[in-house]
């Protein structure tokens, strides 16, 4: 009775420190969802987003895996130029002949066999393996270029979804700012009329004012709804906030600072190496018109039948064309057109360039002069607002004169925060249009 008494005592110990230590373990795992949630919620900077887009984007997946069949493409072309060494087994069997004669083919055993190390070399192909090493490196160069743009556009895209966001985010605290200071007037007329020192009209059209107020509201959460869906389509996440530390250029350079820049855009610079790629795709088409020569070398390491005790042999194969029907010459031919598209496309691309650049350019300029004064405006009728509130409550100015100092601050708001992020994004796509490198444009301003 003892001994189980005993028993009953240790098992209940071991139930409670295991309780204990699963209680523990609850509280580490929530603590850690709590801190992965807690970051998962933090607002998201530019930078944030465009990494997170970067990762959720398939077309900078597919340019990346395009960088990588380039390589493919090499090693293709370089297996032409270098030896191939196999080792072949072949065994033969045949029915004999019934004629009794002593024909060639009555000698020749029923069964033989062969093992061979068999070495090939192509000596001369007319320069066609050399011309494919050589675009394949050119197609190398055009993929990272592609891909480098392919992450400019994303960038831009990502900052116009980013800042038309923060842009409706603004607007609504605006217009419930504005709200707010029409709720208070309706109140103040209200108990004004009350005491007869206003008429009804007044908290009519008071009224009338904050129900287009709340309309708005309704607008914008309904676009602001539209804009984060946006933004999440391309972070591929919830965004529960966002954060901007990107200040507004004081001024920007030079037009031709910019301008200068044109020719050593990663779009460019693709094209350019598409016009190499093709120009070496026509250099191969061409090779087919020369002669071609090409080694073979075997050892026989078993040989059973007429040859046998032959231990090695080699032969050099010369082939020069001479008529091949038009195969050949219609794959020049469609060769060197491509060739002349893909050098009118290069030419294309580099005279247009600029003219982005300049576009860019010119909208942002105006986008920055249009921020400035409407900043003044802004800052105008929040204190004409204030000096109408005062001159009321003077009996200076009516009503109407105070509704439409709310009216004018709410529009010269809007407007104000309307610039402001408009200049942002014009901003991005100014650096996106100069082509400059994503890692300095995220950490520098123009």
């Amino acid at each position: 009775m003892f001994k189980m008494k005993r028993a009953c005592a240790g098992i209940y110990i071991i139930i409670c420190v295991l309780s204990s230590h699963l209680a523990l373990a609850e509280d580490v795992a929530s603590d850690g969802k709590g801190a992965a949630n807690s970051i998962y919620s933090m607002p998201l900077s530019l930078l944030d987003c465009y990494r997170l887009a970067l990762d959720q984007s398939e077309l900078i997946a597919i340019d990346t895996d395009r960088i990588k069949e380039t390589e493919a493409h090499f090693l293709q072309a370089l297996s032409v130029i270098l030896p191939h060494a196999s080792f072949i087994s072949i065994d033969n069997q045949q029915a004999q002949s019934n004629n009794a004669g002593t024909t060639l083919a009555a000698l020749k055993p029923a069964r033989s066999s062969e093992r061979k190390f068999n070495v090939t070399q192509t000596f001369f192909n007319g320069f066609k393996a050399f011309a494919a090493i050589k675009g394949s490196r050119y197609e190398r160069k055009q993929r990272i270029d592609e891909l480098a743009r392919a992450q400019q556009l994303l960038l831009m895209d990502v900052s116009d979804s980013f800042y038309l966001l923060t842009e409706k985010l603004g607007d609504y605290k605006a217009l419930s700012r504005i709200r707010v200071a029409l709720l208070n007037r309706v109140k103040e007329l209200k108990a004004r009329e009350n005491l007869g020192r206003s008429r009804p009209s007044e908290v009519v059209n008071a009224k009338a004012q904050l129900y287009g107020v709340e309309a708005n509201l309704e607008v914008v959460k309904n676009q602001e709804t539209i804009a984060r869906q946006m933004l999440e389509f391309l972070v591929g996440r919830t965004v529960y906030g966002l954060t901007d530390r990107y200040k507004m250029p004081a001024a920007l350079k030079k037009e031709s600072y910019y301008v200068s820049k044109s020719d050593s855009r990663p779009d460019v610079l693709a094209a350019g190496y598409a016009w190499e790629v093709a120009r070496r795709e026509a250099d191969v088409a061409n090779s087919d018109f020369l002669p071609s020569a090409d080694f073979e070398g075997n050892y026989y390491v078993q040989r059973t039948g007429f040859n046998e005790g032959t231990d090695w042999d080699v032969k050099l194969t010369v082939t020069v064309p001479i008529f091949e029907g038009t195969e050949t010459l219609g794959n020049s031919k469609a060769a060197e057109l491509k060739a002349h598209e893909s050098k009118l496309e290069y030419q294309r691309v580099k005279r247009r360039a600029p003219y982005d650049i300049k576009e860019a350019y010119v909208k942002l300029n105006t986008a920055l002069a249009v921020h400035e004064a409407l900043r003044k405006a802004y800052t105008s009728a929040k204190l004409n607002y204030y000096l109408q509130r005062k001159d009321y409550e003077r009996s200076l100015v009516n009503n109407l004169d105070v509704l439409a100092a709310i009216q004018m601050l709410q529009d010269t708001e809007r407007n104000y925060i309307h610039a402001v992020y408009e200049a942002k994004r014009l901003y991005w796509q100014l650096k996106v249009a100069i082509g400059e490198n994503i890692a300095d444009t995220l950490n520098d301003t123009i």
